[in-house]
C-alpha cells in the first residue's frame, strides 16, 4: 500500500497541481511532507517496536494511513493535502519500521534473500499498479480516487495483519528513545529539502538556500553531539560502527535517489513536454516497476546461493545502462519505456539483494532498530529522488539531464556494493 501512494502520486503530481493553483516547488510538498516523516521517525519507531512488539504497531499502522486517506482524498487546498499526507506518514512508519523486521523473525537466514525478494516483488506490485492505476483514476474521476483506494486496501490489511502475524519473540527491553535526538534527526532532512524546494522556486530571497544549508548543518552537529551524549539515541552506534551495515543503507539510500528520481522526472516530462494523457503516462511509467517484480525474487535468491556482491553490482550497472539510454532517447517514446525496463530489472536484482545483506548484518533482537535506519535511508533517498529532478527542470535542464544524473548516481551505488557487501563485520554484540 505504502509503494502503490507513493507512485501514484507521483502520477497524479501534475493534476494536482494544475487542479489547486501550484507551482511545482510546492506541488512537490504532497510528496515530500510523506518521505519527511519517513526518513525522519521511521529508525526511532524501529527501536520502539524493538520494545513494544512490532505486530502491534505495523497493525495499527494500517488504521492510521485509512484515517490519513480519507483526509487527502476530502482535502479542499494544497495545505490540507499535506496535512492529510502527513496523517498517512505516521501509518506508514508503523508499517515500514516493522515490515524487515518481521520477515526476519520468520524466516532462517538461508532463505531470508529469498523472502525479502518476494517482499521487493510485493512492493513493485504496488509500484506496478500505482502508475496505470493512477492514470486511471485521474482521466476517469480526478486525483482525489487515487487516495480513496487505500482505504479498502488498508481495511484488508489491518485485519490479515491482526489475524495472521506472529508476535515479536524477540524483544529489547531495554530499548529507550532519547526525544530531543529524534527531533534534531527529523529536522536535518527537512532543512536540507526546504533548501532544494525554494531553490526551484523563482522569486525567493537570495539568503534563503544559504540560510537553511548553514541551519541544516547545525543541526547535523547538534544531532552527532546528541546521539554521543544521550541515553537512548535513535541511531545505534554498533550497527553505524559496522561497515557492511553502514554500505548497505548507503547504497539504499542512493538507489532511491535513482528509483524516485525517475518516478517523478519522467511523468513531467511525458505529460508536459510530450503532452501525454495521464493514463498513457501511467502506462509507460509501468514498465520500470513491472520488471523490477520480475527480477527482485531472482535477486534474493542470488544473494542466497552466491552472497549480494554480484546481483547488487551487476544490478546498479544494469540500471546505470537504462539511464543512459533514457537520456539518449530524450524524445522517443519507444526507448523511453525501453529504457525503464532495464532500470526496473537493474533495480530488482539490486534492492533485494541488499535489504537481505543489510538485515543480516545485524542481531535479531536489534532488527526493529536496522529495520528502521534501512527504512530511513530509502526515505531520505526518495525525498532527495523527489527533489532533484524538480531543481534540474527549474533550472531550465530537460530528462537528459535529470537521466545523466541518476546515471552518475547508479554507478556510485555500484561502487559501493562491489566494495562492501558481504564484507566481515556482522554485528554480534550491542555496546
Amino acid at each position: 500500500m505504502g509503494q502503490l501512494d507513493a507512485s501514484i502520486v507521483a502520477t497524479a503530481l501534475p493534476s494536482i497541481r494544475n487542479n489547486l493553483h501550484a507551482s511545482i516547488a510546492t506541488v512537490e510538498w504532497v510528496v515530500l511532507i510523506y518521505v519527511l516523516v519517513l526518513a525522519g521517525t521511521v529508525a526511532a519507531v524501529g527501536r520502539i517496536a524493538d520494545r513494544v512488539g512490532r505486530k502491534l504497531l505495523y497493525t495499527y499502522g494500517f488504521g492510521m494511513f485509512v484515517a490519513g486517506s480519507a483526509a487527502c482524498a476530502l482535502a479542499p487546498s494544497l495545505g490540507l493535502l499535506v496535512v492529510g499526507r502527513l496523517v498517512q506518514a505516521i501509518g506508514a512508519v508503523m508499517l515500514q519500521a516493522n515490515s524487515y523486521a518481521l520477515i526476519r523473525d520468520v524466516l532462517p537466514p538461508g532463505r531470508l534473500g529469498t523472502g525479502l525478494g518476494v517482499q521487493g516483488a510485493a512492493q513493485a506490485v504496488g509500484l506496478c499498479v500505482g502508475p496505470a492505476l493512477g492514470g486511471a483514476l485521474t482521466a476517469l474521476g480526478g486525483w482525489r480516487l487515487i487516495f480513496l483506494v487505500n482505504i479498502p486496501i488498508g481495511l484488508i490489511g489491518l485485519v490479515l495483519g491482526w489475524v495472521f502475524l506472529p508476535r515479536s519473540t524477540h524483544h529489547d527491553p531495554t530499548s529507550r528513545i532519547d526525544p530531543y535526538g529524534t527531533l534534531l534527526l527529523a529536522a536535518i532532512p527537512a532543512a536540507v529539502l526546504a533548501a532544494l524546494s525554494f531553490a526551484a522556486q523563482s522569486g525567493t530571497p537570495s539568503w534563503t538556500e544559504p540560510a537553511l544549508v548553514v541551519l541544516a548543518c547545525a543541526l547535523v552537529i547538534g544531532a552527532v553531539a546528541r546521539q554521543r551524549s544521550a541515553s537512548g539515541s535513535v541511531v545505534d552506534a554498533a550497527l553505524v560502527r559496522t561497515p557492511p551495515f553502514v554500505a548497505g543503507i548507503t547504497a539504499a539510500m542512493l538507489s532511491y535517489v535513482v528509483l524516485f528520481g525517475c518516478l517523478v522526472a519522467v511523468p513531467f516530462f511525458l505529460e508536459n513536454t510530450l503532452h501525454v494523457s495521464p493514463l498513457a503516462a501511467g502506462l509507460e511509467l509501468t514498465a520500470l516497476p513491472v520488471s523490477l517484480a520480475v527480477v527482485a525474487p531472482l535477486g534474493g535468491a542470488m544473494r542466497d546461493r552466491i552472497g549480494p556482491r554480484v546481483p547488487t553490482g551487476a544490478g546498479m550497472v544494469v540500471t546505470a545502462a537504462g539511464m543512459a539510454l533514457l537520456a539518449a532517447s530524450a524524445t522517443r517514446m519507444d526507448l523511453t519505456v525501453v529504457a525503464l525496463a532495464i532500470a526496473g530489472a537493474g533495480m530488482g536484482l539490486f534492492v533485494a539483494a541488499n535489504n537481505a545483506a543489510t538485515m543480516f548484518a545485524a542481531p535479531q533482537e536489534r532488527a526493529g532498530a536496522a529495520g528502521g535506519l534501512l527504512n530511513m535511508a530509502r526515505g531520505l533517498g526518495t525525498a532527495l529522488g523527489v527533489a532533484l529532478p524538480s531543481l534540474v527542470f527549474a533550472l531550465g535542464r530537460g530528462i537528459t539531464s535529470v537521466a545523466l544524473l541518476l546515471l552518475v548516481v547508479a554507478l556510485l551505488t555500484a561502487a559501493i556494493s562491489v566494495t562492501w557487501s558481504g564484507s566481515p563485520g556482522r554485528v554480534t554484540s550491542v555496546a
